[in-house]
């Protein structure tokens, strides 16, 4: 995972409506590289060891307060000696009147300057939240995924296994498709994976004897989505028979992506059995299974046989 990304400055601008009081020509392709934001107040008492200049800065109340607290010309030089060290740009909170000093220095070291209405804690929260999704390690694989009664379903398969097939069929019954053929999943956390499309494909589905068609535009605007959480893996295989499948729903079965473990499932493929229908119970078991009710396991105590699941197996998707 030694891959890292960047995200335009522009973009975080445009995303979350920041007001540009400095930037100069040189500095509008300029890019963050950090997901870590930092609020420079005991940076600017002159204490600079841990200084991230690849960090966004965000100056809120506190920070005003304190350097209007200063004399003049040492404000000047403890702001000029930060905006030295070369940050992306600094993000002013509430709305709040900037001093000159702030400007100069900005001017002096080509440092962008940006302001926003919204409380410091409040801009905090969405440039973090912005970054995380922009900058998050990624991986592209071959499969769709579709949302099914709220649920990220990433399917997987040898292709021809009908995939695509499956996802028409659950966008006809009322779901939406997220990503087809090539899907670019995100670890946004260290417990969530966002899917979506990559750009150029994106709401296009290949149907074999059909050829290439566009959902949104066949089905309308609400039957796809941009982006979804993955909630639950799907391995469709063609049905061997010689293969035991798993028949109760006792052992829990997970997929790694990325480092985080995700739900797993293997359901055989072969005529007569309706994928679509079979997708739609996963889903919704799925989300009984997190609310904490396994129905197997109340099948089992109805019996009055003893509830013991064989533990839980693990395989690596990527």
């Amino acid at each position: 995972m030694g891959t890292s990304f960047s995200v335009p400055l522009k973009k975080l601008v445009k995303e979350l409506s920041l007001e540009v009081v400095y930037m100069s020509e040189h500095s509008t392709e300029r890019v963050i590289e950090s997901t870590d934001v930092n609020r420079p107040g005991l940076n600017l008492t002159g204490f600079f060891q841990y200084f991230d200049s690849k960090r966004v800065q965000i100056m809120g109340r506190m920070e005003f307060a304190y350097l209007e607290t200063l004399l003049e010309e040492e404000r000047k030089k403890r702001i000029f000696e930060m905006f030295a060290l070369k940050f992306p740009c600094v993000i002013i909170s509430r709305g709040m009147e900037i001093f000159p000093e702030v400007l100069e220095a900005a001017q002096q070291n080509d440092i962008v300057v940006l302001r926003t209405s919204e409380s410091t804690s409040s801009i905090l929260s969405n440039v973090i939240t912005f970054l995380n999704v922009e900058l998050a390690p990624r991986i592209t694989r071959h499969g769709v995924l579709i949302e099914i009664y709220g649920e990220g379903v990433l399917l997987l398969g040898d292709s021809g296994v009908g995939k695509s097939e499956t996802a028409i069929e659950l966008v006809k019954r009322g779901h939406r498709l997220v990503a087809d053929d090539a899907v670019e999943i995100r670890k946004v956390s260290n417990k969530s994976l966002v899917g979506s499309s990559p750009e150029n494909i994106r709401h296009f589905l290949e149907l074999r004897g059909i050829g290439i068609i566009n959902a949104r535009r066949l089905f309308g605007m609400g039957s796809v989505k941009v982006t979804e959480k993955i909630d639950m893996i799907v391995k469709m295989e063609v049905w061997d028979p010689e293969k035991i499948y798993d028949r109760m729903g006792m052992e829990s079965e997970y997929a790694t992506i990325l480092g985080i473990k995700v739900p797993s499932h293997t359901i055989p493929i072969k005529p007569g059995r309706n994928t679509a229908i079979i997708l739609e119970v996963a889903a919704m078991n799925n989300r009984q299974k997190k609310m904490g009710y396994n129905a197997a396991k109340e099948l089992m105590q109805n019996l009055g046989m003893p509830v013991e699941t064989t533990g839980s197996t693990n395989w690596d998707v990527f």
